[in-house]
């Protein structure tokens, strides 16, 4: 278990803006800053994360919460892992008693999983470094490779020993489930029917140079495993197979290395192998990342999305990548990111590339080659088409597709202008390609999402409005004002009911000073009303609580000794309002007003609302009673009456008029 202490120090010392701004390009809007969903596709910014408040909430997903449960909800994290990455990003020393049996069969499979890739990973290093085998074989490959000992122990490179069961039988030495190596793929068992004791257990990466594969966030998923030997019928890359924790679609070599790099730059280098990306980095370059031979995916693309609008696609000179890759280029336009593509001389690739160059002739030669897409696709396509017109009439459509993939009606115009110049072609051709294209694409668009008929289909449930849960919102707004202004002292006009000269009831104003959390609370204790919702009553409890016993009371603080899913929903209470930051009103010469100005005026009024909401609630209960009764009901109608002069006082004292 981690020590208290720990915790606290952790909340204390991690700014949230820092640790997601590791995994998404934040921008600075007003106090806040705005990016891309981590958990959504989307082209519009509508995630909010609030330093002040160390708070944030992704209006696409409706998930919100504090810098522990983004890192649970976006890296998958426990609880105890969270807190151990921010340790560790922010060097605080963890104080931990030691695991009991019982704690640790309590870890989840996912957990699991990861400690087992976690222990393989070290394995393998060990092996490389310190097993003579290990030494002769594999570290020889690196360094020949061109890797110094620095950039190889960086990237957590290791060697799987030239013998069957040599990792697994050193695993399950260690404590770890036969289990969990089968469900990584790191262990293949091959059944014996017969006696199931007898089952044979093998390495999968028996013989292999291995290439931990790891998250954005650092954690090793999976493998990739490079044989050295020159067995014709064995693949010459394997990766680790799909798993819970693994799935190669959603996961781009290099992402941990390459993260804060990406978003400096402004700029990802898109490469295809493990040894691209590794020779990059040594060579000083960091902004890179690779698909793993795989083709390239929208998740991919999006991880890259998150961190910036700009991807420069690597190739080298085989014509035949080249033409696969351009499958890529589509997807990436699909995702309205900016795309550059550069290839290397015949015979090079980025790999050799980078090893045979200094950084500074590297950089020139990306900056001097790299070629806007569409220039690019041309000069590739028109060398084949040469002076066939039915090749070049394909060559043309199949430029004009890939700006069809462009979802800013701007830049498919700059483009088609550009294609115009590059293919001799008129524009009124290609806008008039374009948008049979599109056309085209809509009413597939169309078919695909249309429904299956019904006959005699009731359309009804499109008029259904959603009634407002009046009483949900003023007790969520009563939560948000203790959280915000909790211990604020204001100046409060208090309203206290008094006969007059005629022996009729009237509110005279009164003035009190008293913090908000104070009011709130005798205010309602006053009138005996309990919050109706469950959950909002159990946080008003621990926030009066908290701001009873804590002077310097902080949000950070207090969501760090709630549970998650109380976190999960003070955040979506706290930024429900900042969602409207993101339309950026300034720009159109609207300026809202600040959440600050008028605190007590809020404070009055929304208990002032909610008792009003309560009288009439009791009014109608009443009502409803007397039309059942047949005996005598004056005191009945006598407590109506008196409670509609009460409500008839408070809506003058909100300006309210009443029918």
């Amino acid at each position: 278990m981690i020590a208290k202490s720990t915790i606290d120090q952790v909340y204390e010392t991690a700014r949230l803006e820092e640790v997601i701004g590791d995994f998404v390009q934040l921008k600075k809007s007003g106090s806040n800053f705005k990016g891309l969903s981590p958990f959504s596709d989307e082209r519009t910014p509508s995630f909010m994360v609030s330093p002040v408040k160390q708070i944030w909430k992704d209006f696409s997903s409706g998930k919100g919460g504090n810098v522990v449960a983004f890192l649970m909800e976006h890296e998958h994290f426990t609880y105890p892992e969270a807190i151990k990455y921010l340790a560790k990003k922010y060097n605080i020393e963890v104080e931990e008693t030691e695991r009991t049996d019982e704690q640790k069969q309590e870890a989840n499979e996912r957990e699991s999983m990861y400690l087992v890739s976690e222990y393989a990973q070290e394995h393998f290093t060990s092996m490389l470094w310190e097993s003579e085998l290990g030494k002769a074989i594999g570290l020889s490959y690196f360094k020949e490779r061109g890797f110094s000992e620095e950039t190889i122990k960086k990237f957590g490179l290791g060697y799987c020993l030239d013998q069957w069961d040599a990792f697994t039988k050193a695993a399950l030495d260690k404590g770890y489930q036969l289990n969990y190596l089968e469900k990584t793929g790191l262990t293949i068992v091959k059944e014996n029917q017969a006696d199931p004791v007898k089952n044979r257990k093998f390495d999968r990466f028996k013989g292999r140079v291995m290439f931990p594969i790891r998250s954005m966030s650092g954690r090793v998923l999976g493998f990739g495993g490079r044989i050295l030997t020159n067995d014709k019928k064995a693949a010459k890359y394997l990766n680790s197979p799909e798993s819970d924790i693994y799935h190669k679609s959603k996961v781009l070599y290099g992402i941990y290395y390459a993260k804060q790099a990406i978003a400096k730059e402004n700029n990802c280098y898109l490469v295809e192998g493990y040894t691209d990306v590794i020779q990059f980095h040594q060579r000083g370059i960091e902004n890179v990342v690779s698909s793993s031979g795989t083709a390239l995916t929208p998740e991919q693309i999006r991880l890259i999305n998150r961190l910036t609008k700009n991807i420069t696609v690597l190739f080298d000179g085989d014509a035949a990548g080249l033409r696969a890759s351009l499958r890529g280029i589509d997807l990436i336009l699909e995702q309205g990111m900016n795309v550059k593509v550069c290839s290397f001389p015949e015979g090079e690739d980025p790999d050799s590339f980078a090893k045979n160059n200094a950084l500074e002739d590297v950089q020139e030669y990306l900056s001097q080659n790299a070629k806007d897409f569409i220039r690019f696709k041309a000069s590739l396509l028109m060398q084949e088409a040469a002076n066939d017109p039915i090749k070049r009439a394909e060559t043309v459509r199949d430029i004009v597709n890939s700006i069809a993939k462009i979802p800013d009606r701007i830049q498919k115009e700059v483009y088609i202008q550009e294609c115009a110049k590059i293919m001799t072609i008129s524009e009124d051709v290609l806008y008039s390609t374009l948008a049979q294209i599109e056309k085209k694409e809509r009413i597939d668009v169309a078919k695909k999402n249309k429904p299956e008929p019904r006959p005699f289909d009731i359309v009804r449930d499109q008029l259904h409005v959603e009634k407002v849960d009046v009483q949900f919102e003023l007790e969520q707004k009563i939560i948000e004002m203790l959280l915000l202004y909790g211990d604020k002292e204001e100046s409060f006009e208090d309203l206290v009911l008094k006969e007059n000269e005629k022996g009729d009831l009237e509110l005279e104003p009164e003035s009190v000073t008293a913090k908000v959390y104070e009011k709130i609370y005798l205010d309602l204790q006053d009138d005996e009303i309990e919050l109706a919702n469950d959950q909002f009553r159990h946080i008003y409890y621990k926030l009066i609580e908290g701001l009873n016993a804590n002077e310097d009371f902080s949000i950070n603080s207090f969501l760090a000794e709630l549970e998650q899913e109380t976190v999960s929903q003070i955040s979506s209470i706290l930024m429900e309002e900042e969602k409207y930051t993101l339309h950026n009103w300034e720009r159109k010469d609207i300026y809202p007003k600040d959440k600050n100005t008028g605190v007590a005026q809020l404070v009055s009024e929304t208990i002032l609302t909610l008792r009003c909401y309560l009288i009439k609630k009791r009014m109608l209960e009443l009502q409803q009673k007397t039309e059942g009764e047949q005996e005598d009901n004056r005191e009945t109608i006598e407590e109506i009456m008196n409670y509609l002069n009460l409500n008839k006082l408070l809506n003058q004292k909100l300006n309210r008029v009443l029918s």
